[in-house]
């Protein structure tokens, strides 16, 4: 008797249920409509490349979760930790053929060994998009209308786009002569949220040799609170004498009155100068997207501007700016707030096989609603209509349609609104038209 393995996953790595595929689908669709709309193109590139492409490039801790071996040939692999790495090797590849700016949006997973949690696993989908080869604050403005589109289309109303400008706090590090020490300062920085002000602090002394002076200095423009143009106020003495940071503080000043033109919410976008990123990759605007009513799952679209990432692989100046939405972490999230219908299939109506003289009838009516662009699945077998009417409210259809010899007799079709428990008989004209008006009615 042949042994037989147990069926599991690997901790972190989940299947996906088509009740769970459903809504992730319909995000992915979602957000590669608002990148179209804004004339990013798609592409793609290998989830393996070689570990000098992946290593060192998102910091320690990046590093430390890079999952990395050796392939078959004795190469020295690793799999894409993130898609802005691979995008950035990808641009120096191809950039003479592609042309500058370079639009993209790429939709695809990525691997990180690191602890789960709520909504977070070790093999999650990515949303990107990014534009290259402009360092124009234009491209930040655009970055954050775009999160502010994607947001909306996606059905949320409170939501809130933190942004900030890692100019501004490289320009108080280096009043503070901290400047050479500014990547081991914000990843601590970066940890605000999670350890608090104490631990951040001991962490600045530890791994940037900060005093603690130097450290409260840093946590005091962070913790500067109030309206966006009371921030821009206050920071900017802090950072005056400062060319990058004063460049910082202008970019910011020049985004937010950019989006408030562009018709975003005051309330929906605010300067938060406490967030960092944890990636070393990052050099100017730092975005980070909050559910208003779930904030603790932590930020669900989040990115920033890496001007100088291209050139660990080209000589050529190929500045970038873009963000990613955490398909899996909003997903988490919207189930958690109930805004996912619990359905397990992606047509919405329904055509029971009880009739078993009239299996061609079905499929004509079937292939008619089709055509009219409705979803439509036909039962397989000729079973008890009380047996498939259980199957199709287990799924989750919207509408049945049932017709035995009396109908099809009458060329009447029996409309059942599988929601609301209504129903209704519709004549069957040969093109169907009251039948697919009746349908949409109850769909709409």
């Amino acid at each position: 008797m042949t042994e037989r393995i147990t069926p599991r996953t690997l901790k972190g790595f989940r299947d996906y249920l088509p009740e769970a595929m459903i809504p992730r689908e319909g995000l992915i669709e979602t957000a590669r409509r608002v990148y179209r709309s804004y004339g990013f193109s798609p592409i793609d590139t290998p989830a393996l490349e070689y570990l000098e492409i992946l290593a060192g490039k998102g910091g320690e801790e990046s590093d430390k979760q890079l999952y990395q071996f050796e392939d078959h040939g004795g190469r020295k692999v690793g799999l894409r930790f993130d898609l802005t790495v691979p995008f950035a090797r990808f641009a120096a590849q191809h950039i003479n053929q592609l042309g500058t700016p370079l639009k993209r949006y790429h939709i695809a997973a990525v691997w990180r060994g690191e602890n789960t949690q709520r909504g977070r696993y070790r093999e999650f989908m990515q949303c990107d998009f990014d534009t290259i080869g402009t360092r124009s604050v234009a491209a930040d403005i655009e970055t954050a209308l775009v999160i502010h589109d994607l947001f909306r289309q996606i059905g949320f109303d409170a939501f809130t786009i933190h942004v900030n400008n890692r100019r501004v706090l490289s320009g108080l590090l280096e009043r503070l002569g901290l400047a050479d020490r500014a990547v081991p300062v914000l990843r601590a920085l970066d940890k605000l949220a999670k350890i608090g002000p104490a631990k951040v602090i001991d962490e600045m002394m530890a791994t940037a040799g900060a005093t603690n002076a130097q450290a409260d200095d840093v946590l005091r423009l962070a913790g500067t609170t109030g309206t966006n143009d009371e921030i821009l106020k206050a920071i900017e003495p802090l950072v005056a004498g400062s060319e990058a940071g004063e460049e910082g503080v202008a970019r910011l000043a020049e985004m937010l009155a950019a989006v408030r033109a562009a018709g975003v919410a005051p309330e929906r976008i605010k300067l938060d100068v406490a967030i960092a990123r944890g990636l070393d990759y990052y050099t100017g605007t730092v975005f980070e997207t909050f559910l208003d009513a779930l904030p603790g799952i932590g930020s669900v679209c989040s990115g920033g501007r890496y001007d100088n990432l291209a050139e660990l692989y080209t000589a050529q100046e190929l500045p970038g700016i873009g963000a990613s939405l955490g398909l899996d972490r909003l997903l988490a999230a919207m189930e958690e707030l109930g805004m996912i219908e619990k359905v397990s299939t992606p047509a919405p109506v329904f055509i029971p096989y009880f009739d078993k003289d009239r299996l061609h009838n079905y499929l004509t009516l079937a292939a008619a609603l089709r055509a009219a662009g409705l979803g439509v699945e036909v039962f397989p077998d000729p079973k008890k209509l009380g047996v498939q009417l259980k199957y199709a409210d287990r799924r989750g259809f919207r509408v049945a349609l049932i017709a035995g010899a009396n109908e099809f007799a009458s060329n009447t079709i029996q409309v059942k609104d599988l929601t609301a428990g209504s129903k209704q008989d519709v004549p069957l004209e040969p093109d169907a038209s009251s039948l697919i008006a009746a349908v949409r009615k109850i769909l709409q």
